[in-house]
C-alpha cells in the first residue's frame, strides 16, 4: 500500500537506498509492503516510492527481528517503539547463539534435494552439528506451504537456468521463507543476472555441486551472517534528529585559545576534532540532500559523524570542566 501525498519536508529515500540501508533486497521491501504492510511509502509526482526516516527505522528493527527469528506476520504491525523495545539487546548473545546452533536449511530443486536423500544425508541430519536439513522439496507449492513453520537460517534455490523473468520468483520465496539468506545454485544465467541476483542480497554459486559442497557452503554463509553494514546502522536510529551541539563555534574557538593550568594540548586537540566533525557532518548532509543514489551512503555517514561528535564533545566537556575553562 503506497500513500499518494509526497512528504513536505525531510529526507526521503527511494527503494534502492532504502535496500542498502537496510540490507532488504527490493523485491522483499515490496513482498513484505503487500502482504504485510511493513511500511506506507509516499508516491512522487512520477510514482516513484518515497520511504521516510521513519520508515527506514521500522525496516531497519524489523529486519534484525526477522533475522533473530521472529516470524514477520508477528512484528509487522508493531509500533515503532515496541519495534525497539523488542529489539533491545539482540545483537550480541543472540547472534553468539545462532552461531552456536546448526544452520536450519531447506532446498528446492529439481534434483539437488534428490541427490541429497540419495546420499543419506537427510538420514543424519539430526546428528550433523553444523548443517540441520529440515525441508527438502521438488514442488515450489510445497514448499510455500511449509516455509514459514521451518524457522529457516538458509534457503537454497537449485535453478538450472536463470533468466531475466524469474527473479522475482526467487526473491519472493526468499521473503516467504523467512530466511536471512538465499543460495541460489545455477548451471546457466547471464552476468547481468547473477549481478542482480547478489545486488538483492542473493548469494549465487555455480553447479555441480554435492552433499559435502554445499554443507560448507552452508556452514560459510550461517557464520558469516554476524553484525553487517545493516546491522551496524541500526544503531543509528534515522528518524531521531541528530545529537544538539553543545559547543558552536563561538565557544570552539573560546576553550582552544584558553591557557590550560597545565601543560596539556589536549583541549586545543578536542577542539580541533570537533570542528572537523562539525564541518564533515554537514558536507555529509548535503551530500544526502544532493545525491539521490547515493542517499543511504550518506545517510550513514551523518549519522555515524553526529554520534562521534557528540561523543567527543562529551569528553570536551570533561576537560573544560577539569580546567576551569570558562565558556
Amino acid at each position: 500500500m503506497t500513500d499518494s501525498r509526497e512528504p513536505e519536508t525531510g529526507q526521503t529515500y527511494r527503494i534502492g537506498a532504502v535496500a542498502r540501508l537496510t540490507g532488504i533486497p527490493p523485491d522483499t521491501l515490496r513482498v513484505w509492503e503487500r502482504r504485510y504492510s511493513v511500511v506506507t511509502p509516499v508516491r512522487s509526482e512520477a510514482g516513484t516510492r518515497l520511504y521516510r526516516a521513519e520508515d527506514v527505522s521500522r525496516l531497519n528493527l524489523i529486519k534484525r527481528l526477522v533475522d533473530n527469528g521472529d516470524a514477520i506476520s508477528h512484528v509487522a504491525r508493531l509500533s515503532l517503539e515496541h519495534l525497539r523495545q523488542r529489539a533491545q539487546g539482540l545483537d550480541t548473545p543472540v547472534q553468539a547463539a545462532q552461531e552456536a546452533r546448526p544452520c536450519r536449511v531447506a532446498v528446492l530443486g529439481p534434483s539437488l534435494p534428490l541427490l541429497l536423500r540419495a546420499d543419506g544425508t537427510e538420514a543424519v541430519q539430526e546428528a550433523d552439528e553444523d548443517v540441520h536439513l529440515v525441508g527438502l522439496y521438488t514442488e515450489e507449492s510445497a514448499l510455500r506451504d511449509h516455509a514459514s513453520q521451518l524457522g529457516l537460517d538458509l534457503l537454497v534455490l537449485e535453478c538450472p537456468t536463470i533468466h531475466e523473468d524469474q527473479l522475482r520468483v526467487l526473491a519472493d520465496l526468499a521473503a516467504r521463507s523467512g530466511a536471512p539468506r538465499t543460495l541460489v545454485v545455477y548451471n546457466y544465467a547471464s552476468r547481468d543476472v547473477v549481478n542482480r541476483l547478489e545486488a538483492q542480497h542473493m548469494v549465487a554459486k555455480r553447479a555441480p555441486v554435492d552433499a559435502a559442497e554445499l554443507k560448507r557452503w552452508c556452514v560459510a554463509m550461517h557464520s558469516s551472517g554476524g553484525v553487517g553494514a545493516a546491522a551496524l546502522l541500526a544503531e543509528f536510529d534515522l528518524s531521531e534528529p541528530a545529537p544538539a551541539r553543545l559547543y558552536d563555534s563561538a565557544a570552539l574557538s573560546r576553550i582552544a585559545a584558553a591557557s590550560p593550568t597545565v601543560k596539556c594540548e589536549c583541549p586545543h586537540h578536542l577542539v580541533q576534532l570537533v570542528s572537523s566533525l562539525v564541518a564533515f557532518e554537514a558536507y555529509s548532509r548535503e551530500c544526502e540532500n544532493r545525491n539521490a543514489d547515493d542517499a543511504a551512503l550518506h545517510a550513514y555517514l551523518h549519522a555515524a559523524t553526529a554520534q562521534a561528535r557528540a561523543t567527543l564533545e562529551a569528553a570536551l566537556a570533561r576537560v573544560v570542566e577539569a580546567e576551569g575553562i570558562e565558556v
